[in-house]
């Protein structure tokens, strides 16, 4: 019955890095006006740099993790099956 949870995981993984990047962008336009500096740019400072690629990174993973879950609990309420593992399970392997 788990093997029928792959397609929702594909789906919400696809869901979930939009959600980041628009939870990206939209927190780094409340930071600063311009785009997000890359590493490459010489005129961005090594902060600004840092800053907007913990913050993508943070976002991401933040929304990832998210529509994993309501993924899950969805996949859960629909099946009656848990996707995953159990804290015991992992704790012990």
């Amino acid at each position: 019955m788990k093997i029928l949870y792959k397609p929702f995981a594909i789906i919400a993984g696809a869901i979930g890095g939009k959600l980041g990047q628009s939870l990206f962008k939209a927190l780094w336009a409340k930071i600063d006006q311009g785009k997000p500096p890359k590493p490459t740019i010489e005129e961005a400072s090594l902060g600004k740099v840092v800053g907007a690629a913990a913050l993508e990174a943070a976002s991401m993973a933040g929304a990832k993790a998210a529509t994993t879950r309501a993924t899950a609990r969805s996949f859960h309420y629909l099946f009656g099956v848990w996707p995953g593992g159990h804290q015991s399970e992992e704790e012990s392997g």
